[in-house]
């Protein structure tokens, strides 16, 4: 039987546009924690009609859980597409997004972006409580 895990991918993101970048500070401080995510980082991502991030979905899993937790999904859906042809829109979205959580444990932050082409990328850091 085939699962969902036997698709994604991981891989240095300094050498493989697909893969998530988190960042954020290694050690959570009075349980506040900002994040950014993004892809194509070192390399960048083509973001094209034909070829683009579709979505980030950012996940918390808390080092004594058994269970991740999904923090957020977020979605890029204008990739220069227009009446007038692929590619002659007048935006085109850039993968990356910004957000804030909140957490009383120390766990690993799971980040997965999905490429139109090249499917599922994965990457992740520990965190540490101040």
């Amino acid at each position: 039987m085939a699962t969902v895990g036997q698709f994604v991918q991981s891989a240095d993101w300094k050498n493989e546009k697909h893969v998530p970048v988190i960042e954020c500070a290694d050690t959570v401080t009075d349980g506040k924690l900002e994040v950014t995510v993004s892809v194509g980082k070192e390399i960048a991502h083509p973001n094209t009609t034909e070829h683009h991030i579709a979505w980030i979905s950012l996940y918390f899993k808390p080092a004594n859980d058994k269970f991740i937790y999904e923090v957020g999904r977020y979605e890029f859906s204008a990739h220069g597409q227009a009446v007038a042809g692929a590619n002659q829109g007048p935006v085109f979205s850039d993968p990356k997004v910004t957000t804030s959580l909140k957490t009383s444990q120390a766990g690993t932050l799971i980040a997965v972006a999905y490429c139109n082409i090249h499917g599922l990328w994965e990457s992740s850091k520990e965190v540490a409580l101040a």
